[in-house]
């Protein structure tokens, strides 16, 4: 179900919420969240508050994009929250951007990872439908499921 302002994806990963925080903090282990062609290079992460992370997404020949975002909240294991965006791609990194959230809660098969989408309450309603329209639930659909695979598991769950 989609929220007019944010929506909700959840995915249940092989691993602990300590392996599942560093494959999106460590830029060694970020290779996952690449898509595309070609060899996009080391992810930036600087780790704070405050702190960004950039990644090269490499569509193809002629699409290339850098996307990141900064960092809000930092709880090892258990949370992470960023404001998201794609210098040269959508949404672009500025204060319009939406803020991503996720979470990390143990469970029998492995970690629970709970990733929310909001939009800035300065956003009008129609700008949010907008940057709604352009796949971004889809499009974090696609990466968490490279997340999941990478540790050998899925077990897909939207809401």
């Amino acid at each position: 179900m989609t929220h007019d302002r944010d929506f909700t994806l959840r995915r249940t990963i092989s691993a602990t919420p300590a392996e599942v925080f560093a494959a999106w903090t460590d830029p060694e282990q970020l290779d996952w969240f690449f898509s595309g062609e070609g060899s996009p290079g080391t992810p930036e992460v600087d780790l704070r508050v405050g702190g960004a992370w950039r990644q090269l997404m490499v569509i193809d020949e002629d699409e290339q994009y850098v996307t990141g975002g900064v960092y809000r909240e930092i709880v090892p294991g258990e949370r992470l929250a960023f404001t998201w965006g794609a210098e040269g791609g959508w949404p672009e990194p500025n204060d319009d951007g939406p803020v991503v959230t996720l979470t990390f809660a143990p469970t029998e098969a492995g970690t629970e990872m709970t990733l929310t989408q909001t939009f800035p309450e300065h956003l009008s309603d129609e700008r949010v439908r907008e940057q709604l329209a352009t796949g971004m639930r889809a499009g974090w659909g696609m990466t968490i499921d490279r997340l999941v695979a990478r540790f050998g598991g899925v077990t897909p769950q939207t809401l």
